[in-house]
């Protein structure tokens, strides 16, 4: 295992800026899309794999130049960062999607589970190995939950959405445990939609997760934010989270909060003392580049509620939306941070 020994190692949730000469961002900005959105990809089929190989390996080295302890692969290949996998599942129709209308009326195509779900082949395994090959850090992989995508698909087989999740669940630790094989030395699970519908979550997400983390040796993360900044505004985020503490109940060793942003009150993290907090520091919905010293007053206010030794560093959410030289500059006033609020506690 190749994981950091000092304290306050630095992460990111796990999508970085793909290039504007690989996506199109005009596209992208439009949604987070559930089913597949091929025509987002600028490069014909024929020389999209190698174009994404030379994207994945530039985010990479950003993450590395910019200080990052534990790097992932930038997400780079995948449209949204729970599309990718949920698509590529037997049972699942994303040809034909569905319709969902949110409360606030937007429509969102999704996919519509039309069979048994079955995961027949890897799916992210291609990317781990890559990244793995890319790096000599820490290497962190995510997937999305299974609470998460039982909520972002139309459900036309299973008796309810529990049995759904349940059966998304053994999926993702089938694929779990061989990305462990491959390497990875954390996985993490994004599960944003625990808080959209925090009822619902508290009759089986916790159960869902634990089938998704079942049997896993290395370290686990459960991810939860309130959107992507560039999709969802600062103010129409609330200051707390609906379905937190429910969280200590579930085997992941780390939660992983977005609190810059919506300057979270982080008391709430009392509830969680049995696990480690990965803090977002880096306020993603400001165009601004953070100092250090910004940043580093964000590390001690979270010193205030959880000690050093259970906290990891990250941006509140992924990065997919942002400016390439944001992204990097925030990064690197993150590690700098860090490495102040090291010095400073000896």
């Amino acid at each position: 295992m190749n994981l950091p020994t000092h304290l306050l190692p630095t992460t990111v949730v796990g999508s970085y800026p793909q290039p504007d000469w690989l996506v199109d961002h005009a596209m992208l900005s439009k949604s987070v899309p559930r089913t597949r959105m091929r025509g987002l990809w600028r490069l014909p089929e024929e020389h999209l794999e190698e174009a994404q190989n030379d994207a994945t390996i530039v985010a990479i080295r950003d993450m590395e130049r910019a200080g990052i302890d534990i790097v992932t692969d930038g997400e780079i290949r995948r449209e949204s960062y729970s599309n990718r996998f949920a698509t590529a599942l037997d049972g699942v129709d994303a040809d034909n999607p569905a319709i969902i209308t949110s409360r606030a009326g937007l429509q969102t195509p999704v996919p519509r589970v039309v069979g048994k779900i079955r995961r027949t082949r890897p799916v992210e395994l291609g990317d781990m190995e890559f990244l793995g090959r890319n790096t000599d850090r820490a290497a962190k992989i995510t997937l999305p939950g299974p609470f998460t995508m039982s909520q972002q698909a139309k459900n036309e087989f299973y008796k309810d959405d529990e049995e759904l999740a349940m059966a998304l669940a053994e999926a993702v630790n089938a694929e779990a445990h061989e990305l462990e094989k491959a390497g990875a030395d954390v996985i993490q699970l994004d599960e944003p939609w625990v808080r959209n519908n925090p009822d619902l979550a508290r009759r089986y997400a916790v159960k869902a997760i634990n089938r998704a983390l079942e049997g896993l040796t290395v370290p686990t993360v459960v991810h939860l934010c309130f959107g992507y900044a560039a999709v969802v505004p600062g103010s129409s985020k609330p200051a707390g989270y609906s379905f937190l503490a429910e969280l200590a109940d579930t085997s992941a060793q780390q939660i992983s909060i977005e609190a810059a942003q919506p300057k979270l009150d982080l008391g709430v993290l009392k509830d969680l003392s049995n696990k480690k907090i990965m803090l977002g520091v880096l306020d993603l919905g400001d165009p601004a580049i953070e100092t250090a010293e910004v940043v580093a007053t964000r590390i001690r206010n979270g010193l205030k509620h959880v000690a050093a030794e259970r906290l990891v560093l990250a941006p509140d959410c992924g990065m997919k939306y942002m400016p390439r030289a944001t992204a990097f500059g925030k990064l690197k006033a993150m590690a700098d941070a860090a490495a102040v609020v090291r010095h400073e506690i000896g």
